[in-house]
């Protein structure tokens, strides 16, 4: 009887091993390959993902910095002239009627574009942070606060809930044109792992379940 050839038992033995670890089947390494490619992650390095979350960090503060002086410097010739709104609508309205389609434009716009960088910037930050949901309440929850801080402490500004509105409008438009996309294209999603997927034409093992 002939004995089997020494270099010929290493080699099973190393694939029955391969195969325990990468739980697939001797001889059927080719699928795992190609199906180990697709679960990785694709996109820019952890390096370009850290830096341009770092960017956005910044451009987050520069943001709040330059939001703060434009909503919260005091006012002391409007006093008389601005209310608190708690009605949804009303301003809005109110600007729609002025006379001067200029100032229209400026209040309306200006309240929209307040919101644009939420959308552009958080989706950059953060997988956590992207998504239409999410943006939309960290746009209503920081604006919200800035509007109760201008009713509570600020002279001459009121609480407005349309300008809050008009915000989350202008957050939720900049990420659905862009923020969504240059969030996807920074942090892209993460597939089901290759180990995850079944093999075909080889059954899932179940001799390590009780």
């Amino acid at each position: 009887m002939r004995r089997p050839d020494v270099d010929t038992v290493r080699g099973s033995a190393r694939d029955t091993a391969r195969a325990a670890r990468g739980g697939h089947a001797p001889g059927e390494r080719g699928l795992a390959g190609p199906t180990a490619r697709r679960g990785a992650r694709t996109g820019p390095g952890k390096a370009v993902r850290a830096l341009v979350a770092l960017v956005a960090m910044v451009g987050m503060v520069a943001f709040a910095v330059v939001l703060a002086k434009l909503t919260l410097g005091e006012s002391a010739a409007s006093v008389s002239l601005v209310h608190d709104n708690l009605t949804p609508g009303r301003s809005i309205e109110a600007y729609l009627r002025q006379p001067e389609f200029v100032e229209t434009v400026k209040q309306l716009g200006g309240n929209v574009l307040l919101g644009v960088p939420f959308g552009v910037l958080l989706p950059l930050l953060s997988p956590r942070t992207r998504g239409f949901l999410r943006v939309a309440l960290a746009t209503v929850c920081t604006m919200l606060l800035v509007e109760l801080v201008q009713g509570a402490l600020i002279t001459g500004r009121a609480f407005d809930i349309d300008d809050v509105l008009l915000n989350t409008t202008g957050a939720l438009l900049a990420y659905v044109l862009v923020g969504r996309r240059l969030g996807r294209a920074v942090h892209p999603r993460r597939r089901r792992r290759w180990w995850r997927r079944p093999v075909r034409g080889v059954a899932p093992d179940t001799s390590a379940r009780p």
